[in-house]
C-alpha cells in the first residue's frame, strides 16, 4: 500500500511540471489590446480570447494599455506605463505586440523615433531571462480618422516599418490589418474591435501561433 503523503507529494510535482512547462504569452498594445469599448474586458478582450483558442498549455496576459504609445515621446509611453513592467514580471515566453495605432496622431509621429523606439523594444525584451519569441502585429484598420488617429500614417508609414523590423530581428509577422478590412460593421467607433471582431483578432493570432 502507498503511503498517502508519497500520493500528495506526486501529485504536487505532476501539477508543478504542468505550470512550468505552460506557455506564457504576453500581449502588448494599446486601448485595442486593453479592450476598451468593450462591456466586459476580462471575458472578451482579445487576449482572453487569445487564451481561450490557445487552450491547455497556454497562459495569455493582457499586457494592454488605453492610449499608449510605442515612441517614448508620445502622448503616453507604453514605456511608462505599468503595462511594461507586468511583461517582465510575468517573463513570457512569447510576446504579441500590436503597437503603433496611437502613434498616427499628428502630434505624436516622427517617421525616425518610431523606427528607433520599435528596435529599442525589441532589443529591451529580448533582455528578459527566457529571451521570449517576439510577434509583430500589423494594426487592425482605422475605418475613419478619429481622436487624431488615422489609416493613412498606418499603412503608409507604420506597416511598413513593422515589416523592416520584424525582418530585420527575423521576427514573425501577424497581419491582422487586411483579414479585419472587411470587419468595419464590427468596428463601431471605427477603430476600436466589437466582441466579434476581438474574437476574430484572437482566431487570427492563435492560428499564427500554433503555425
Amino acid at each position: 500500500m502507498k503511503h498517502p503523503g508519497f500520493t500528495y507529494l506526486s501529485i504536487i510535482f505532476v501539477l508543478f511540471i504542468s505550470c512550468k512547462n505552460e506557455i506564457k504569452i504576453a500581449c502588448v498594445g494599446d486601448s485595442i489590446t486593453e479592450g476598451w469599448g468593450l462591456e466586459d474586458q476580462s471575458r472578451s478582450a482579445y487576449p482572453v480570447m487569445l487564451d481561450k483558442y490557445l487552450g491547455d498549455g497556454y497562459s495569455v496576459l493582457n499586457c494592454g494599455r488605453s492610449a499608449a504609445t510605442l515612441q517614448k515621446k508620445g502622448d503616453l509611453p507604453f514605456w511608462d506605463c505599468k503595462e511594461f513592467y507586468d511583461v517582465f514580471a510575468y517573463e513570457p515566453d512569447m510576446i504579441v505586440i500590436m503597437l503603433g495605432t496611437n502613434d498616427t496622431k499628428a502630434q505624436n509621429w516622427n517617421h525616425e523615433s518610431f523606427i528607433s523606439d520599435y528596435q529599442a523594444l525589441i532589443d529591451t525584451f529580448n533582455t528578459i531571462p527566457a529571451i521570449p519569441e517576439i510577434y509583430v502585429c500589423l494594426p487592425v484598420p482605422v475605418f475613419e480618422t478619429s481622436w487624431g488617429i488615422n489609416d493613412s500614417t498606418l499603412t503608409n508609414a507604420i506597416i511598413p516599418i513593422l515589416k523592416e523590423a520584424a525582418g530585420r530581428n527575423s521576427l514573425r509577422v501577424i497581419d491582422l490589418y487586411h483579414p479585419m478590412i472587411g470587419e468595419r460593421g464590427n468596428f463601431p467607433d471605427n477603430i476600436h474591435p466589437n466582441e466579434e471582431a476581438a474574437e476574430k483578432m484572437a482566431l487570427i493570432i492563435a492560428g499564427e501561433i500554433k503555425k
